[in-house]
């Protein structure tokens, strides 16, 4: 078995003498030499803060989740010294690595600008690209992305169903009206139907009532629903994410005074009034976060994130699987997961849904949807050869071809997008 989750889709003879990496290792490698994670260094973690040198971006973000993940890693595994089934640790840094490489320019307002162009083509969804671009797109293989290993791939798969069946109701746009409402384009987190095989072949070593255990999902609201269960691997790295969405995000908002004193005192507090948790009562959090100094703040920082770390522990999932990658994940008592969720809607309503910074996204949905547009009207003159190239086999098998333009619009970096669409459409460019 173990060496199932260890096997690649296909066998490649590379010449590496004296190569002593494991598998693990070589997947690692893999990702940090990749293209598109590079182009994370060009894409903000959030937007509209880029004004300083200070801001994280998507590639600083996931170097801390790795780091993050590392930490979680070790505490579990000192925690449960007799558990057999954690993931190798280069196995974790490679998930937490690459978790963002499927997000595509301009943040949110990007993903529902293309999820709204590919409404009637499968969607689109920032994980499900992830997925895609590891094992498909990126060109390290003939057609299999990085070639990665079983376990790793599995490890990306946050939402283990198709996007068609969770997006059970698709709403209708008004073509009298000129701009699309976001919140009727938010996707639905699952994966592509045109990446099926891959999928299959990824839960191949599954027995056929775990693979059907997987892919359980409830609806969340009148239009999609989401999926119920993930593989260890992939709970403890959606974990160390949150953990640095919540905390290392939040640095990020007071250092460049996005989110001020009172905000916090006005929004903030109220709210961590109700959650139980007994560091908050010893901390000082308010004036070790705004009023003292730089180090200061960094300190009150590390101790949330190892609060967080060290309360971590291992449980079963709510349904019996026969796998134990699958029957097992990672939990935080109730008192600090509320702690964890208040400060990611904190974090959320007021600086992700702010005027301000859903006006740029607002911007960026619009730009990506006109690229959109532009590229379906005319793709074999407006595409850069390889991609024409690309489009032109999927018409002749007659494959999903807004897929292939959706596939190169998602990965490009904002500043790329923005100069593309200046010369299509800027009578200045």
């Amino acid at each position: 078995m173990e060496l199932d989750w260890q096997s690649r889709i296909i066998n490649q003879n590379k010449f590496r003498p004296n190569d002593n990496r494991s598998a693990w290792q070589v997947d690692r490698s893999r990702i940090i030499h990749a293209a598109a994670f590079r182009r994370l260094q060009a894409k903000t973690q959030i937007m509209g803060i880029g004004l300083n040198d200070f801001h994280r971006t998507r590639l600083t973000h996931s170097l801390e989740v790795s780091q993050i993940g590392s930490g979680l890693l070790r505490h579990l595994e000192k925690q449960h010294p007799d558990f057999t089934h954690f993931p190798d640790p280069s196995l974790l840094e490679t998930l937490c690595l690459a978790h963002d490489i499927g997000h595509p320019p301009y943040g949110h307002g990007g993903e529902i600008a293309l999820n709204y162009m590919m409404r009637e083509h499968g969607g689109f969804e920032g994980n499900a690209q992830t997925l895609r671009i590891v094992s498909r797109l990126e060109p390290y293989s003939d057609g299999h992305g990085m070639n990665l290993t079983r376990r790793t791939l599995l490890g990306f798969i946050k939402y283990p169903a198709f996007i068609n069946d969770l997006w059970h109701t698709i709403p209708r746009h008004d073509p009298q009206r000129a701009f699309i409402k976001a919140d009727d384009w938010r996707p639905a987190k699952g994966l592509y139907k045109d990446d099926k095989a891959t999928f299959d072949w990824i839960l191949a070593p599954l027995s056929d009532a775990d693979k059907q255990r997987l892919g359980d999902f409830k609806a969340v609201d009148e239009f999609r629903s989401k999926t119920r269960f993930k593989s260890l691997d992939a709970a403890i790295m959606e974990l160390a994410d949150d953990i640095a969405y919540a905390v290392h995000d939040l640095e990020d908002a007071i250092a460049t005074e996005q989110i001020t004193l009172k905000e916090w005192q006005n929004h903030a507090l109220p709210a961590l009034e109700f959650v139980q948790c007994e560091w908050l009562d010893d901390s000082n959090l308010t004036e070790r976060l705004f009023l003292g100094s730089e180090a200061q703040r960094k300190d009150v920082i590390g101790e949330l994130v190892n609060l967080f770390i060290t309360q971590s522990s291992i449980a079963h999932t709510e349904l019996e699987f026969e796998n134990p990658i699958l029957n097992y994940t990672v939990e935080l008592p109730h008192s600090y997961q509320h702690l964890l969720e208040t400060l990611k809607s904190f974090i959320y309503q007021r600086l992700i849904r702010a005027s301000h910074m859903q006006q740029i996204e607002f911007k960026g949905q619009k730009l990506i949807i006109e690229l959109f547009e532009a590229f379906a009207c005319e793709p074999l003159r407006l595409l850069p050869e390889t991609t024409a190239n690309v489009f032109r086999q999927a018409q002749q098998r007659n494959g999903n071809t807004h897929r292939v333009i959706c596939d190169y619009l998602s990965g490009m970096t904002d500043e790329y997008a923005f100069k593309t669409h200046q010369r299509l459409f800027s009578s200045n460019s």
